[in-house]
């Protein structure tokens, strides 16, 4: 998993680096985020799981801003608009599993399954995230508290909204694009 998030911190860097403070931005937000990660690989200590955890969400949201940029600044729809809109919604969901597990931090036993309490994992967390970003719902995890509960229908009206906004925004690129395309031949 360390693994994972050191190569997305990598190439989310480099791919903000196009603009000069944009990579000062990502690699300022990357560097506390990737020294807390392998560090609370040799060492146990909670709150640097936390700040780890704390720098990931700004990271992945300045990293989301940076490629909706991208997205919505495009007049063609092309494949790397595709691929950019698949990446924002993945980020996202990726980002909110991580303020679940900031959330069971601050409160813990914020989640539970059928047995019993669950304990801070973040490969439950990205399940969690993704079952509630598709609105899918299985019940196997649900919130306990007042603030999981939030995040919890946020995360699923933002996924729902993000679906209607992008699709909206392509269709509309399309469209412009294919009146274009007929002016030009008439």
């Amino acid at each position: 998993m360390d693994v994972f998030f050191t190569t997305t911190l990598i190439f989310g860097t480099y791919a903000a680096s196009r603009k000069t403070y944009i990579a000062i931005i990502a690699a300022s937000l990357a560097l506390p985020m990737l020294v807390s990660i392998w560090l609370n690989r040799f060492v146990d200590i909670p709150f640097l799981i936390f700040v780890g955890d704390c720098f990931v969400i700004a990271f992945l949201v300045f990293l989301i801003v940076v490629i909706l940029s991208f997205i919505f600044n495009e007049r063609e729809v092309t494949i790397n608009v595709i691929y950019a809109s698949i990446v924002v919604y993945l980020l996202i969901a990726i980002m909110w599993a991580f303020v679940y597990s900031v959330v069971e931090s601050i409160h813990p036993g914020s989640f539970a399954t059928g047995q019993a309490q669950i304990e801070a994992g973040r490969r439950l967390y990205i399940y969690y995230s993704f079952v509630t970003i598709t609105t899918l719902g299985y019940g196997d995890i649900t919130p306990t508290t007042d603030l999981a509960n939030t995040f919890s229908f946020l995360e699923a009206v933002t996924g729902q909204l993000y679906i209607a906004i992008l699709i909206a925004r392509l269709v509309g690129i399309h469209i412009a694009q294919s009146m274009s395309r007929e002016k030009q031949i008439k």
